[in-house]
């Protein structure tokens, strides 16, 4: 049983994904042409609808039955797989982590494919920066049992781009859980969104503004 366990989002909390999808965009229309390219992005959004979670790898597997011949949309995953994620971490993303890691354990809780997630940690140096403390689940806020059970503590904080996921679990953990909001990225850009939910027990512009909180004062 810790005191505290810190857990971490991937995608735009600790590393700029929104840059990741602005390349791969960028690749795609150099490789295939803009109508290509567009058709994929459809399937991709198609998939994230069914699936709950980003899937990359699944959209192009995907776009390949659609297009048999295409076979040049291919290197798209060799793109991917060798992306150079650890380019694409926010300022201060390290920093962050080695400041709560004296505190507690630091865990990165992610959703996401069980192929293309794994492998961007790793690549990112995220895995190693938390002694692989990873848990990747399709939606996490609907795992807080395992999550307990695998993590044992008297308090947790969260720090999460997704105010929907991080109202979702406060629910359940109530005052057990401190939801820290870092407002990067198209989910925490989006007024619409943000406006159907409470505000986070603390809000941060930036994820490098983590290394201001003074977990005695929370």
């Amino acid at each position: 049983m810790h005191r505290f366990v810190f857990f971490f989002d991937v995608d735009n909390t600790l590393l700029d994904n929104d840059r990741v999808s602005a390349a791969l965009r960028e690749f795609l229309n150099k490789e295939v042409g803009e109508r290509r390219t567009t058709a994929y992005w459809e399937i991709f959004e198609e998939l994230r609808k069914e699936l709950g979670y980003a899937d990359y790898l699944g959209a192009l597997q995907r776009y390949r039955s659609k297009f048999p011949y295409e076979s040049h949309l291919l290197s798209l995953s060799n793109y991917l797989i060798n992306y150079p994620f650890a380019n694409r971490l926010f300022p201060n993303s390290l920093d962050v982590i080695d400041k709560f890691k004296k505190l507690g354990p630091v865990v990165i809780l992610t959703d996401g494919d069980a192929v293309f997630q794994p492998r961007k940690i790793e690549r990112s140096g995220l895995g190693e920066a938390v002694e692989n403390n990873v848990l990747i689940y399709i939606h996490k806020e609907q795992e807080l049992a395992d999550i307990e059970r695998r993590y044992p503590a008297e308090h947790y904080y969260l720090f999460d781009d997704k105010l929907r996921i991080l109202t979702a679990m406060k629910k359940q953990w109530t005052s057990k859980l401190t939801t820290v909001f870092v407002k990067q990225g198209h989910y925490a850009a989006d007024t619409k969104e943000i406006a159907q939910y409470p505000a986070a027990d603390i809000s941060i512009e930036r994820i490098g503004d983590a290394l201001k909180i003074n977990i005695s004062e929370t």
